[in-house]
């Protein structure tokens, strides 16, 4: 069983191209499978049968693994039965009908308009660290770029004459994205910089060393700026949220947001529409004279119709909420 386990993370890293990260995850969940069938004495894949498999999820979130975490191990282990009944070794796959416990789904955490310019337009000193740190943030938040896919970045991937750089993302797909104005500005003042530190290989963000940077070296550069300029934690992917939210407030475009993005399923991009929802609430909220909301748990906060109540003036209608809601800048502003 460790053999055709091994052969297909084999078969994930160098035919998929799956991320080292991911890799790493799919590797811990099946080996999770592997103690189970040790457990219940099954020597080999085309013994595990949807009962064990069934109840072993059930056991996991028992032990508290969240919605999110089994719903990643049954993914694995469906791949891998697909990985099998492809080599001949099995017929059936346990995982197919077996679903996760309901899992509550958490919006994704984004910068505001104003905060993101907040972050973007402060002073910037004229030096190696403080030009990359700056060039890494615009760009993360111009393209929406996964933080593996800045990592990844060589030179080559960059034209910055047409504004356009090339990333390679999940999967081994490529796209390419628009770099916006101010990113390509701050990608000018660092590449000379750049070049004097004598680059080891053609990677865009390096160390003083010329090394290419890692991803918790960025991370850590990304929460300083973070805490120095909002005083917030602010990690990069709240940046590539950010852009996504933003670039759909001010175009209503999902499924150019899902190219821009990168996203296989445009479910996965539909998050940024909730929201976008609540950002008209709130804007509702703020400005109707009755949207004083009672139940708990609903999407606004309490306004007591005291302070929401203009005086000596008309009511305001809410059909003029949208007018009201001042678009949110795209990125390149």
């Amino acid at each position: 069983m460790h053999a055709a386990l091994d052969a297909y993370l084999k078969h994930l890293r160098s035919e998929r191209q799956m991320s080292p990260h991911t890799l790493a995850a799919y590797r811990r969940d099946l080996l999770k499978l592997l103690e189970l069938c040790d457990q219940q004495a099954i020597t080999a894949w085309a013994q595990l049968d949807v009962r064990s498999l069934r109840s072993f999820i059930a056991r996991l979130h028992q032990q508290g693994l969240s919605g999110r975490s089994l719903a990643r191990l049954l993914s694995a282990t469906r791949g891998l039965y697909q990985f099998l009944i492809g080599q001949g070794v099995c017929q059936h796959d346990p995982a197919n009908g077996v679903s996760p416990p309901k899992r509550e789904r958490r919006l994704p955490r984004t910068l505001d308009a104003d905060r993101a310019l907040q972050l973007l337009d402060g002073a910037v000193e004229d030096d190696f660290i403080a030009r990359r740190d700056q060039a890494m943030l615009e760009l993360f938040y111009s393209s929406g770029l996964r933080l593996s896919e800045l990592t990844g970045l060589d030179l080559q991937q960059l034209d910055l004459a047409d504004g356009l750089v090339q990333v390679l993302g999940k999967g081994g797909k490529v796209r390419v994205l628009p770099v916006g104005r101010m990113a390509r500005q701050a990608l000018e003042h660092w590449l000379p910089l750049r070049a004097l530190a004598k680059p080891v290989d053609g990677a865009v963000f390096i160390s003083q060393q010329g090394r290419r940077l890692g991803p918790r070296a960025i991370q850590l550069r990304v929460r300083q700026a973070g805490v120095r300029e909002l005083g917030q934690h602010l990690h990069p992917h709240m940046l590539r949220h950010s852009f996504a939210s933003h670039m759909l407030e001010s175009s209503q475009d999902l499924r150019a947001v899902q190219e821009l993005l990168g996203h296989a399923d445009i479910a996965t991009t539909q998050i940024y529409t909730h929201l976008d929802f609540q950002h008209l609430a709130a804007v509702y909220d703020g400005a109707h004279p009755r949207a004083k909301r009672s139940k708990a748990g609903q999407h606004a906060s309490v306004i007591s119709e005291d302070e929401t109540r203009p005086k000596r003036a008309r009511p305001q209608s809410s059909e003029n909420i949208n007018e009201q809601a001042e678009p949110a800048p795209t990125p390149d502003q």
